[in-house]
């Protein structure tokens, strides 16, 4: 019959083994010491691409990138806005020589020889291409004889009249011969 191994009366000691038994080895080896041999035969050497030498920060700090003032897409949507600008500047200039703009006593320049466009400019009665005064300007959309009638009311000496149509502004100019 055996008998067991006299047990401890620390309940704390279990992995202990008793007197005279060999101790089993741990599984890991002792702190300090490489697992597995370093693999390929060769040692590292300080300074080769991609490891950094001992010591040393393991990379340099990289420089902030300067900042860019502007980007292609702001100077594209100022382009496009000055050009927007300029556009509606030159409209507001270019129509205020239009006929729709001339009040009664205003000059007009003939602008072609057409009669069914005669692209007519208000100018200063004081220019040289001054052809026309204005006598009267009635609102409203008149066929040719309603314009001729309506003229007739309200200059008696008119020689020419003029209708516009359309784009909101619909008028009548009663128009005669300027006499410098």
């Amino acid at each position: 019959m055996t008998t067991p191994p006299p047990q401890s009366p620390n309940p704390y000691a279990q992995g202990q083994q008793p007197y005279g038994q060999p101790q089993a080895q741990a599984p890991y080896p002792p702190q300090g010491q490489a697992p597995y041999p370093p693999q390929g035969g060769y040692p590292q050497q300080p300074g080769q691409p991609g490891f950094p030498p001992q010591g040393a920060a393991p990379f340099a700090p990289v420089p902030p990138q300067p900042r860019r003032r502007f980007s292609p897409k702001l100077i594209r949507l100022a382009i496009i806005i000055v050009i927007g600008i300029g556009a509606a500047i030159y409209g507001v200039i270019s129509s205020q020589n239009d006929p729709d703009t001339a009040k009664v006593g205003d000059c007009m320049h003939r602008g072609s020889t057409s009669d069914t466009n005669p692209d007519l400019k208000v100018v200063k009665c004081s220019d040289a291409k001054a052809q026309y005064e204005v006598l009267a300007k009635i609102s409203g959309n008149y066929s040719e004889a309603e314009a001729q009638t309506k003229c007739t009311a309200a200059a008696k000496d008119f020689q020419y009249s003029y209708t516009e149509s359309g784009d909101g502004s619909d008028f009548l100019l009663c128009l005669k011969d300027y006499k410098k």
